[in-house]
């Protein structure tokens, strides 16, 4: 969370224009040095100094999927509006599609400051009356976890309480509540905190990072484990340090439901996608669907793309003002099977597809699930467009040409049917088209393509004796 807009904060996305610089006099680091602004070298005592402890292994393995407060109320949260969100996870299925995280983001605390005997953050009594750990409370009880906000500034970006210098007791407070979730934004930093080129350009060793990586130690000291985002928005190189630090990381500035900010997105990480895997996971931000005035196509890769590039996913909106065909978009039983793969922890890869032009970000990417191997295409246009997949270009289908490739639709759950040497289909603009390819087991006559809309066609495809039998 970046930017914030009207009186509750900045209205810049950028982190030059949320860094408010406070007085080096007087703060006080929760391991009692203090940044300076000499040259950095290993033997500095900020590095020398700074914990090495590495996240929970005990959450996180997966992308998280759930919901967050911002996008839908910004400020404007509450016990209330929490809850209900849990309950729509049961009663609108997203709880049984997967979807676990009930995530409260920032202005949960109250802004004059922390407790004067215990220095923890109090939570704002007129939102939460009940306090967070009730609130957690009833959310576990619908099987569900709950996610909380913080800051590794002196304030959050809406200007409440901060966590740097307070570390071991905010995650402890956190634990204490039953919080499964954090959240670490990155407003704030007072100036003495500001990056340096790192020794050795090891970005580990930065300023940046060792912010993040004091609430890593505080964390790990909980009996509870943390799932653990850096809303870092893509600084200090955090893809090469995230996975030591955390179970994902921002790599964009704040979401917007436009078609620009899904592009930028999906081009940001493209450069990066080899870092993904179990552990560890590059944060495209919030979902946008069911806010703005994004197109159905532009939902469809909007969700898509987060799955298959394995970002966490956390719808952004009003849950009860989802239509249908949203909710039958975010709850794709195929599509959130591969980003929710615990065999498979990498994310699709984009790959060059013989006879379709190069772009920018690519159009053409493929990736293995329990399931098999999985194409999406991305039609980058403004118009309908003809696509077409030559099963060659496809990494690791081990295509030949005198064989058969079933081709099967993901969003549909249907089999296509079977073609030879490529499979050509039309898209609107904006749209991804998602495919599972299956080569069949067995050589039989058949026709050059065949068309079905049975969902039985691959496991008969599969099976001798079905083809023998004639069933």
């Amino acid at each position: 969370m970046a930017d914030r807009d009207g009186p509750d904060g900045p209205d810049e996305r950028w982190k030059t224009a949320i860094r408010a610089v406070i007085p080096l006099f007087g703060f006080i680091m929760c391991r009692s040095f203090i940044p300076t602004t000499m040259s950095l070298t290993l033997d500095s005592p900020v590095i020398r100094n700074a914990p090495t402890i590495p996240p929970s292994s005990s959450t996180g393995k997966l992308p998280a999927l759930g919901w967050n407060t911002w996008n839908a109320y910004r400020c404007n949260i509450s016990e209330e509006k929490i809850l209900a969100a849990g309950q729509q996870f049961v009663d609108l299925g997203l709880q049984r599609a997967g979807y676990e995280y009930v995530n409260i983001d920032d202005c949960w605390s109250a802004k004059s400051g922390r407790d004067p005997n215990t220095k923890r953050i109090v939570p704002d009594s007129a939102k939460f009356p009940n306090g967070i750990d009730q609130v957690a409370s009833k959310i576990h009880d619908l099987g569900l976890k709950i996610g909380i906000y913080s800051d590794a500034g002196t304030k959050t970006c809406a200007g409440y309480p901060g966590s740097l210098g307070n570390e071991f007791t905010d995650a402890s407070t956190f634990a204490d509540w039953g919080i499964d979730y954090l959240k670490y934004d990155n407003c704030n930093v007072p100036h003495n905190w500001t990056d340096k080129r790192p020794p050795n350009n090891d970005w580990y060793y930065s300023y940046s990072a060792i912010r993040f990586r004091q609430m890593t130690a505080a964390l790990a000291n909980q009996s509870r484990p943390i799932q653990y985002d850096l809303c870092i928005w893509g600084d200090a190189r955090v893809w090469e340090w995230g996975a030591k630090v955390g179970h994902s990381w921002r790599i964009t500035p704040d979401s917007t439901p436009t078609w620009d900010f899904i592009l930028d997105a999906i081009t940001t990480n493209v450069d990066i996608l080899n870092r993904v895997d179990f552990y560890s996971h590059n944060d495209m931000d919030m979902m946008e669907i069911g806010n703005g005035k994004l197109t159905l196509q532009e939902e469809r890769t909007h969700f898509a793309a987060w799955a298959f590039m394995k970002s966490p996913i956390l719808l952004g909106t009003d849950l009860g003002n989802l239509s249908q065909v949203q909710l039958g978009i975010l709850q794709n039983p195929e599509i959130l099977a591969f980003h929710q793969d615990a065999m498979y922890g990498q994310p699709a890869m984009p790959f060059k597809n013989a006879g379709s032009l190069k772009t920018s970000p690519p159009e053409y990417y493929s990736g293995q699930s329990v399931k098999g191997l999985h194409v999406f295409v991305i039609n980058l246009g403004d118009r309908s467009s003809e696509k077409s997949i030559n099963f060659t270009s496809v990494p690791g289908l081990g295509y030949n040409s005198s064989g058969l490739v079933l081709v099967h639709d993901m969003w549909t759950g249907q089999d296509i049917g079977l073609y030879r040497d490529s499979y050509n289909f039309s898209m609107e603009a904006h749209d991804t088209a998602a495919f599972a390819l299956h080569l069949p087991s067995v050589t039989f006559p058949v026709q050059e393509t065949i068309r079905s809309s049975s969902r039985t066609l691959l496991s008969q495809i599969r099976t001798p004796e079905a083809i023998t039998a004639g069933t």
